[in-house]
């Protein structure tokens, strides 16, 4: 057990790295290390049951940090591999909490290679699980998730019954109550963006941006991560509505030299702002800066 705290606390370290957006294929590659490590122990020694059934939850823990890692960095070939294992290793570890967690990245990963079907299979997978019905934050977060899918395949009557539920399930939880580290990023921040991403989708933008200005206010200073991911889509909702020098004030400060490079999703998301911007306001002086800061920047793109 206590070769199984250790572990537990390097994924505690992992999932800080994540947050504050040291994500790549070092995080990856170390994910993997850990949840190979956890595995030899199981042919280490005599162990408990109750041991071994960790050992699985942390080799299920960290082969999915490695898939998120993969799915960030929109290398779906390796997430699939990934997410295949780690299933098969939560399963093994009888844990519904882990399994729901692979739900919301296989969601994810189906969703970034257009299957949409997949993507809203895996989404309704992960409401159901069992720790959906035992805990209101975990419902919470699986309903929100859920509201993104379907508000992406335009069930939009349904996204916005989906994340009404997410939002009242989530006034329900009980925030004193001990969870798993890496449930730790969904708070009131994360609700708002994943409720602003619905409002982008089912055309709502003014209500995207407001949402969006309340998830950069609440978000943790270390979230790096997710304050570039959610900064470029407030960009997109004020775009959105033609407010496309607003638009580009919002995105400057991510060009800033001085800034960590952009990975994954936040860098093609940013080369779609790109693309929108320069469809909506083609010429404009405030264009022009953009295009120049962008092409400094290429290369830490």
């Amino acid at each position: 057990m206590s070769d199984a705290d250790r572990l537990a606390r390097n994924f505690a370290d992992l999932v800080k790295d994540d947050n504050e957006g040291r994500i790549g294929i070092r995080l990856e590659t170390r994910a993997l290390a850990h949840a190979q490590h956890a595995l030899d122990l199981q042919v280490v020694g005599q162990a408990s049951t109750r041991v071994r059934h960790r050992l699985y939850y942390l080799a299920a823990a960290f082969t999915g940090t490695a898939l998120w890692a993969a799915v960030e960095a929109q290398e779906p070939q390796r997430a699939q591999k990934h997410l295949n294992k780690a299933m098969m290793l939560a399963g093994m570890a009888g844990s519904s909490e882990m399994q729901m967690r692979l739900w919301g990245h296989a969601a994810l990963l189906a969703f970034q290679q257009q299957h949409m079907h997949d993507a809203l299979a895996a989404a309704e997978a992960g409401r159901r699980a069992h720790v959906c019905r035992s805990d209101a934050l975990f419902r919470s977060l699986a309903s929100a998730r859920l509201a993104g899918i379907l508000s992406a395949v335009g069930e939009n009557a349904a996204a916005l019954r989906a994340l009404e539920h997410a939002e009242k399930t989530y006034v329900r939880a009980d925030m004193g109550e001990q969870r798993p580290t890496w449930m730790s990023f969904y708070d009131l921040a994360e609700l708002n963006g994943l409720a602003a991403l619905v409002m982008s989708r089912v055309g709502r933008h003014e209500e995207a941006e407001a949402r969006l200005h309340r998830t950069l206010a609440l978000l943790r200073p270390d979230f790096h991560r997710n304050r570039v991911y959610y900064t470029i889509h407030l960009a997109l909702a004020q775009l959105a509505q033609d407010e496309a020098d607003q638009a580009v004030n919002t995105a400057l400060p991510l060009l800033s030299m001085e800034s960590a490079p952009l990975a994954g999703r936040s860098r093609s998301l940013l080369h779609h702002f790109d693309h929108k911007l320069r469809q909506l306001a083609p010429g404009a002086h405030f264009v022009i800066e953009w295009q120049d800061r962008l092409a400094e920047g290429k290369k830490e793109l």
